[in-house]
């Protein structure tokens, strides 16, 4: 068997292979901050857990299901300015009333905590046992090895059971930016049914004024590719009358619409019919928000207008499409507060600081 932090030196686990070691913090820090692009050590380190309900239905299981068990990695491989969960994928800190949406606080270490395979292990089973559909784990990229010994322990049982109340048994979600490298998603192909990228755009110059990889767009097509290869679309009948299917295998692209930037978006989706139709879901986005370095303003109703009638056009029918609506921000995430979402979309169930809760 492989020896996990191995694998974290030198690190080539995502496409900028950077080759620091990570297993050695830097001179003088005693703290679980690492090396390299994405600034983290070997160490795991998790902001939150909770029961969400704002994903997709076939993820949550609609309104009668138990909701998405989401597990928040800290730190990011990408790095893009406009990024929602800023605070702990690149340490900003949310903007205050007093500044402008544009404006942001000094960089600080991302928020989180390190947290061993056990650890790990059981706020699986505790979403588990809280009643989550599945186990969601969102940006984990930078963090591939570690993860899958995690989930695989989880799934072992932490009693080494086989059967019984503390062996996880429901999905398991990649829910990532695509900006990753096959060899390393093959490290996932016995831990995780439900591969959940975004595609950000396939447009180099766009990924490299906002993303800092001007070769996201190869890097996340090869991505795609190889998710698709490894797990075909596959539902479970929800229990009961009403529910949507479980999606318990399979892929999902993700696309935010950019504001200023549909063209862009015409190109994600004409590569989306040509390459996944049939073979994966889409779920087209239109909840951004410009909170940093990123494209300013809001998409607009005729951009989204825009948008649908490409769907229509490629003949995408199948997936999901948000409905947009401009300038609401009620929804996003402060890392800083036990229960980041409202209370409506989540349920905490562990927190970096506070531990379960």
């Amino acid at each position: 068997m492989t020896n996990v932090d191995s694998l974290y030196r030198p690190c080539r686990l995502c496409p900028r292979r950077c080759g620091s070691c990570r297993t050695i913090p830097p001179r003088g820090e005693k703290s679980a901050a690492g090396s390299g692009y994405c600034g983290e050590s070997a160490a795991l380190r998790l902001a939150c857990a909770s029961i969400h309900r704002g994903e997709e239905p076939p993820l949550t299981g609609g309104t009668s299901g138990g909701g998405s068990g989401t597990i928040f990695v800290s730190g990011c491989n990408l790095g893009c300015g406009f990024c929602q969960n800023r605070q702990i994928s690149a340490g900003w800190s949310l903007p205050t009333r007093q500044k402008r949406a544009s404006q942001v606080s000094a960089r600080q270490i991302p928020a989180g905590r390190p947290v061993l395979t056990e650890e790990f292990a059981r706020i699986c089973l505790a979403l588990q046992n809280r009643g989550a559909e599945n186990i969601n784990i969102v940006t984990g990229s930078h963090a591939v090895p570690a993860l899958a010994a995690g989930i695989a322990a989880a799934r072992a049982g932490i009693s080494g059971a086989a059967e019984g109340p503390d062996r996880l048994r429901v999905p398991v979600l990649w829910n990532s930016s695509a900006y990753e490298l096959p060899e390393t998603l093959d490290l996932l192909s016995d831990t995780v049914d439900v591969f959940l990228p975004d595609m950000k755009t396939l447009d180099g110059d766009i990924a490299g004024r906002y993303c800092g990889a001007p070769d996201y767009p190869a890097a996340a097509k090869g991505a795609i590719r190889k998710m698709i290869a490894m797990r075909s679309l596959r539902f479970e009948k929800a229990p009961g009358a009403g529910g949507p299917d479980r999606m318990v295998s399979g892929v999902m692209i993700r696309h935010l619409v950019l504001p200023g930037h549909t063209e862009a978006t015409r190109t994600v989706l004409r590569w989306f019919a040509d390459h996944c139709a049939g073979r994966a879901l889409l779920s087209v986005m239109f909840q951004y928000t410009p909170l940093g370095a990123g494209p300013q303003g809001y998409v607009t109703k005729a951009e989204a207008g825009r948008v649908l009638g490409w769907l229509e056009e490629f003949g995408i029918n199948e997936g999901y499409c948000q409905e947009p609506v401009p300038g609401n921000t009620g929804w996003l995430p402060d890392f800083e507060k036990t229960n980041p979402f409202p209370s409506e979309l989540s349920v905490p169930v562990w927190h970096w600081r506070d531990g379960f809760v």
